[in-house]
């Protein structure tokens, strides 16, 4: 007796093609219209978004402004739910055209979407989440696709890339700045006291970074000559400390523009002679006083043999 064959295992392509949308019917067709923008149909869909996700946050701004709620409150109201039954109706349409409703309501342009019509709802029981209606701007992020502005969708691949390479750099940085703030602002908490408005050490720590980034609110101000002192040397170095940033971002930009390879990692291997850390992985010799260095210790490393040739004085 023949037992039957077992189905083959569905490949990658085959498992990608049964998660995709929908293949025929009226959810095809909605689903071509809404999510893709390569057809007339879609591409006039996503362009009556846009222009309503800008009218519906004007209409939001406009709100705000009390004369004009005062003479247009009705208006706005009926234009606000007019909007928000159109973002609904949009919402639930995508749900209803795409194979897993789930998997795209969890997405980050399912959540924008869902928030896009939210703070509607909820500003009647919290009239004070009105304001956050404004969140439908973000939804301008699918303009991208619908014009086809892959430039600028490299570019930003390119920032973001460069910051996150800038990361540590710029992490050092701020922990550098953060002790300095720390440490004048304590000094100002002795110099100036209570008396002139530095009642505490984390008040005085807000001065100084207020004062380094050159803000200046001006909430408080030192009197003595010694603490304006010590306010003018602040206000010059903060000149140079919001340009570091800059700098990072901009060098690791122009690093990769150039095609040129980062800088190697910094490790903790250390000068047996003149004790300078830092040593790249690959040297053969310090960088500080030019003698031989040892090889390279791996952590995994430790269970191999080393060459007796390459210790030093061998």
């Amino acid at each position: 007796m023949k037992h039957p064959a077992a189905s083959p295992t569905p490949t990658p392509r085959q498992t990608d093609e049964a998660l995709g949308k929908p293949l025929a019917g009226w959810r095809l067709r909605l689903y071509t219209v809404i999510f893709e923008a390569d057809t007339v149909a879609g591409r006039r869909f996503d362009v009556l978004l846009i222009v309503a996700i800008l009218v519906s946050v004007g209409v939001v701004m406009a709100d705000s402004v009390q004369s004009l709620s005062a003479r247009h409150d009705a208006v706005f109201a009926v234009l606000e739910w007019f909007f928000t039954a159109f973002f609904t109706l949009e919402y639930l349409a995508r749900l209803v055209c795409v194979r897993h409703p789930m998997r795209y309501a969890t997405s980050f342009f399912g959540v924008i979407d869902l928030l896009a019509v939210l703070p509607t709802y909820l500003a009647m029981l919290f009239p004070e989440l009105y304001a956050l209606i404004d969140v439908r701007v973000l939804r301008l992020l699918r303009i991208f696709r619908v014009f086809k502005l892959t430039a600028y969708v490299t570019e930003y691949q390119s920032l973001a890339v460069a910051l996150a390479a800038s990361r540590r750099k710029i992490m050092v940085f701020l922990s550098a700045v953060l002790m300095l703030v720390l440490i004048l602002g304590t000094v100002m908490y002795v110099v100036e006291g209570p008396v002139n408005g530095f009642t505490s050490i984390p008040t005085s720590v807000y001065w100084a970074i207020t004062t380094v980034t050159t803000v200046g609110f001006g909430d408080i101000t030192p009197k003595t000559d010694l603490g304006r002192l010590i306010a003018s040397f602040m206000m010059l170095m903060g000149w140079g400390t919001l340009a570091v940033p800059t700098g990072i971002v901009t060098a690791e930009m122009a690093a990769q523009r150039s095609g040129r390879r980062p800088a190697p990692t910094p490790t903790t291997r250390s000068c047996h002679e003149c004790l300078s850390e830092g040593q790249a992985a690959e040297a053969r010799f310090c960088f500080h006083c030019g003698a031989r260095l040892p090889d390279y210790q791996h952590e995994d490393a430790s269970e191999k043999t080393p060459d007796p040739a390459a210790r030093p004085g061998a």
